[in-house]
């Protein structure tokens, strides 16, 4: 056993000695905090909003702790603010029927039948054998960014990785045998450029999760927050706006971040081309799934956008972007393309279509819906009980009364990106979602930039493997040191934080102000 795999299997031990803490202190000590918080006097507040104050507190305390899956912790937000009198059931569970779940589960079933029927790979593949890549090590740097990050984009990034962490492995494969072939013997868990290619598979898979609204879950949650707190709607469109102004500042700075550390000492790859030719061989010729996929998602993408477009030609308040936003709003041009799937044929005869049930069920992840639907249930209840307007008046006078709009969006922002490097990013956008709309709105700034802010510093976990699926994907190479992850991504979370979140935020101000 290496080097790399001792440090590796160390720190694997520590990070399980750590959640068994974790869990367990989070087990017995949120219910006894939140019954502390329960019995403990609060005049400025109805009995209703102190309850729900105490359930938060257990939620919240859980959704870090993980004492109980996320998922679970998430009902039980609802469930006891019903059997406590807090609100009635309809309201509780109301938010579980948001038309963004809906976004969400089209979303899911697109890119399921992507993977299932091999379109991503073929995506990926057209990508590494455009012919400005060639067999340069930094173009191929390049490439894989750019492929993990446009597919993730649109596929969840524990599914990018992991299609494109064997691709990382061939390539480096290529480097080993040809080095081998000239006499040189390396190991690629101590090869820089191999731990570099590496982190940019990880870093790009959550980068390209901030070009759309359901690249990843922070971004909706927000947005579903936004719209039931504080009836601010943003279309699919206008997020792909700021989107792809964050994700190729993110992914620029990534870039020059990992070449400079992790640089290539050679100028060719021998063999990195044959590599992508045999494996663009292997895919064969289009399928009739493959098209209909494509299909498929290219009308769900044309619904989607043609608000944007439409405001552009007859002007944002006119009748016909109107009646386009009620009859196709973004959750059901979502579930159109996904319906497709089950519609369009691959061999009528045997009445096979582009993907089955069971495979569609494959895709779709439940417990993120959950997780979802937990979160705009509690900031909904505590919209009603008037919990949230209390707390956003704390906040702001713990900002000192009268907090500037760059404080306050520095200040969440700073804190959704440390919670995302400890727990779920999607989990740490519930928590702190609702806190920053109420704080936002009692300070008298539009709730827009923090919300937007927050979306995008919970895609900036890239610390610890534990931060995201794909960092924890990537790591498992054995390439990746744990001290060179640290530093790598202690350099993007900070300049990130400090060159995109918080510059895109303002600029939004006077965006939607003006």
């Amino acid at each position: 056993m290496n080097n790399a795999s001792l440090e590796a299997k160390k720190v694997k031990e520590a990070e399980e000695a750590f959640d068994r803490k974790r869990r367990t202190v989070g087990l017995f000590g949120a219910p006894v905090l939140a019954l502390l918080v329960f019995f403990t006097p609060i005049d400025a507040i109805s009995l209703e909003a102190h309850k729900l104050l105490a359930i938060t507190v257990l939620v919240a305390l859980w959704w870090i702790t993980e004492p109980v899956p996320i998922p679970i912790t998430s009902l039980i937000g609802p469930t006891l603010a019903v059997a406590t009198g807090v609100v009635k059931v309809g309201d509780a569970f109301l938010a579980f029927a948001n038309p963004m779940i809906f976004l969400f589960l089209g979303g899911f079933i697109l890119a399921k039948a992507m993977m299932t029927n091999g379109l991503d790979k073929r995506f990926a593949y057209w990508i590494l054998s455009r012919s400005w890549v060639g067999s340069n090590p930094k173009r191929i740097f390049l490439a894989i960014g750019l492929a993990a990050a446009l597919c993730s984009g649109w596929v969840s990034n524990t599914a990018t990785a992991a299609m494109m962490f064997p691709i990382c492995l061939g390539l480096l494969t290529s480097i080993k045998e040809m080095f081998a072939v000239n006499g040189r013997t390396i190991e690629l868990s101590e090869y820089k450029y191999a731990t570099g290619l590496m982190l940019m598979t990880a870093y790009a898979c959550s980068i390209g999760g901030v070009l759309t609204p359901i690249g990843t879950p922070p971004n909706l949650i927000m947005l579903g927050l936004l719209d039931q707190m504080a009836d601010i709607h943003i279309s699919f469109f206008e997020w792909m706006v700021w989107g792809t102004v964050a994700m190729i500042c993110y992914f620029v700075l990534a870039f020059i971040v990992l070449t400079k550390m992790f640089p290539a000492d050679v100028d060719k790859i021998d063999g990195a081309e044959e590599f992508i030719k045999a494996k663009i061989a292997e895919l064969g010729n289009w399928t009739r799934a493959q098209k209909n996929t494509l299909f498929a998602f290219v009308v769900a993408v044309a619904l989607w956008v043609a608000p944007g477009f439409i405001s552009i030609v007859f002007g944002g308040e006119s009748s016909v972007l109107k009646m386009y936003d009620r009859l196709f709003p973004e959750a059901v041009a979502a579930m159109i393309g996904a319906l497709l799937l089950f519609i369009l044929p691959v061999n009528f005869k045997k009445r096979e279509f582009t993907i089955t049930w069971k495979e569609a069920m494959d895709g779709i992840e439940w417990g993120t819906l959950i997780l979802f639907g937990g979160g705009l249930s509690m900031g909904y209840m505590m919209y009603k009980t008037g919990l949230s307007a209390w707390v956003g008046d704390l906040i702001v006078t713990s900002m000192g009364g009268e907090p500037g709009q760059f404080v306050m969006i520095s200040a969440f922002c700073v804190m959704s990106l440390i919670l995302s490097e400890l727990t779920s990013h999607t989990a740490a956008t519930n928590m702190i979602g609702p806190l920053a709309i109420t704080a936002a709105v009692s300070a008298g700034f539009s709730p827009v930039p923090v919300c937007v802010g927050i979306a995008l510093s919970a895609s900036l976990g890239f610390m610890l493997p534990v931060s995201t699926p794909p960092n924890a994907i990537v790591y498992a190479s054995g390439y990746i040191p744990m001290t060179k992850m640290i530093r790598a991504g202690v350099y993007v979370d900070v300049i990130g934080i400090a060159l995109v979140t918080i510059p895109l935020a303002i600029y939004l101000v006077s965006f939607i102000v003006g």
